[in-house]
């Protein structure tokens, strides 16, 4: 089963330690050694993007940034055999922060993606 992780950050206005970077490369390599991690990037700042809603019959768009606190930073999409796993990977991204980001602070949202197995066969 698939799921998407969307990390959730204040933007920093000093670039990450080189430390973090090689700890967050080498847990994305172990992760796609498992076959757990199948894709992952960085997100632009807010400003660069748009939000199209949909309330009250009208279509809306609003240009960015959004107004929330913490900004998108980035996602990763595993596959795995069960949420526990998924948590766990974001658990130990989290984790490599911590150890070498005094201060940063951040979430991480673990959310299943459908796939064929969360749906009935056709004509069963």
């Amino acid at each position: 089963m698939r799921y998407l992780t969307l990390l959730r950050a204040k933007q920093s206005t000093t670039p990450p330690p080189p430390e973090l970077m090689a700890a967050i490369m080498a847990l994305g390599e172990e992760a796609t050694k498992a076959g757990a991690l199948l894709d992952t990037s960085g997100l632009a700042p807010s400003a660069s993007g748009a939000r199209v809603s949909l309330a009250g019959g009208e279509l809306m768009l609003t240009d960015g940034p959004f107004a929330e606190s913490k900004e998108v930073i980035s996602y990763a999409i595993y596959e795995v055999r069960s949420k526990e796993e998924a948590v766990e990977w974001a658990s130990r991204f989290l984790r490599v922060h911590q150890d070498l980001w005094p201060g940063w602070e951040g979430e991480v949202d673990v959310l299943k993606l459908f796939g064929p197995e969360d749906f009935p066969a056709a004509g069963a």
